[in-house]
């Protein structure tokens, strides 16, 4: 490694590919970094360690970081059922701080002097990336030649097919985003606040007409997803086989409307199978085993933690304050939850746990119970209304 050398997070897209030439002429040895988060096939892998060589990079690696996602990330996300706007499960967010901190680990463990990426100045990613890459590695110097240079991707195009490299532009209309929590899209659609993206934009295509409800049971252990219809799986396993699942189905499919980091509007298309299936079921599993404080508190905590991930704050000392509450809620929330999907919607059909709080030997909703006598009620209900009795009176 020479004495100038730098790791670029390296996608295998225009933006990333313009990134290594560029470098390489300002005289940069680039090693990049392609930090597998879920949504990459092994032909994809292989096609971006191609070109990441044919463009001149001095090496390449690829981290499979998907079991570090769901561990870092998304296990904390599915125990504060975190939804932006109760909607849109943050794949993207989670992703990105998952990215930059492997790229971090790779470039101390190489013992560079720099790190790249190919993030534009107009998106949240930036911010990601900078905070992270800041916060993290403070020695080393970043660089940003997408962002500082502000080119066109017809530039970006033009510049390397001067050089022998020649990178089609794309020719979909929208442009997508794959993930193991979920993918976005974009197109003009998402520009304003009133089009609608239409089915064949998103990955799974248009829906077909005769899909036959499908029943599913999902299992948990401590909030953790461990199994599918009885069979143990790993939380990645879990994670692919419900996108797959789901996937037909338009399960998860939407438009999220919100603002973005650098304080406006934005509009992004998503299609998320598993994150809605698991959130809808842990929710329901949480209702169950939970006390009804504690589901008070777990929605603020939930909302907060994903407000903080989402706008670049993951490496606030709040954060892992607010993961250690998260974590220690899990500990009753064990069980099954039974739902059945049908197209673009799937409901929660029933759960059971080891740890239920719903005991019908001891008290049955709106009918008898063992623990006190209507005559204790009545009492109860005559001081429970006291206090409004009291403010109505001094009006």
């Amino acid at each position: 490694m020479s004495k100038k050398s730098v790791v670029l997070a390296f996608s295998g897209g225009l933006d990333t590919a313009f990134c290594t030439v560029y470098l390489r002429e300002q005289g940069w040895d680039v090693t990049t970094v392609t930090v597998d988060t879920g949504g990459f096939p092994p032909e994809q892998l292989e096609r971006i360690q191609a070109l990441s060589q044919k463009l001149g990079a001095v090496a390449h690696h690829t981290v499979d970081a998907r079991d570090t996602l769901f561990q870092g990330y998304l296990r904390f996300l599915i125990a504060g059922n975190v939804l932006r706007g109760q909607l849109y499960p943050l794949s993207v967010s989670a992703e990105r701080a998952c990215q930059a901190v492997e790229a971090v680990r790779m470039a101390e463990k190489l013992g560079v002097q720099a790190v790249a990426h190919g993030s534009t100045g107009a998106g949240n990613d930036q911010v990601r990336f900078d905070v992270a890459f800041r916060t993290l590695a403070p020695q080393l110097q970043l660089i940003t030649p997408i962002r500082d240079l502000a080119l066109s991707r017809q530039q970006e195009i033009s510049f390397l097919a001067e050089r022998g490299f020649h990178l089609p532009a794309k020719t979909g209309t929208y442009s997508v985003n794959e993930g193991m929590w979920g993918t976005s899209v974009g197109g003009r659609e998402t520009l304003d606040s009133w089009s609608t993206l239409p089915e064949a934009a998103f990955p799974g295509g248009e829906i077909p007409t005769d899909l036959k409800p499908l029943p599913l049971i999902i299992s948990f252990d401590k909030g953790v997803p461990v199994a599918l219809d009885g069979k143990a799986l790993s939380a990645v396993e879990v994670v692919e086989r419900l996108n797959a699942i789901g996937r037909p189905y338009g399960i998860g499919r939407g438009v999220h409307l919100g603002d973005t980091i650098l304080g406006i509007k934005g509009r992004v298309g998503f299609e998320a199978p598993a994150a809605h299936l698991l959130i809808a079921s842990h929710r329901e599993l949480e209702k169950l085993v939970l006390s009804g404080k504690q589901l008070f508190w777990k929605e603020t905590v939930g909302n907060l933690y994903g407000s903080l991930l989402h706008e670049g704050h993951f490496f606030d000392p709040l954060v892992k304050d607010l993961e250690a509450f998260l974590a220690s809620s899990q500990d009753r929330v064990t069980g099954e939850v039974k739902l059945v999907l049908t197209p673009r919607a799937h409901v929660v059909e029933g759960v059971r746990s080891p740890h239920s709080l719903m005991d019908a030997k001891v008290a049955t909703y709106g009918e008898a119970n063992v623990l006190w006598t209507g005559t204790e009620a009545a009492g109860f209900a005559k001081l429970y209304g006291v206090a409004q009795m009291l403010s109505q009176k001094a009006k």
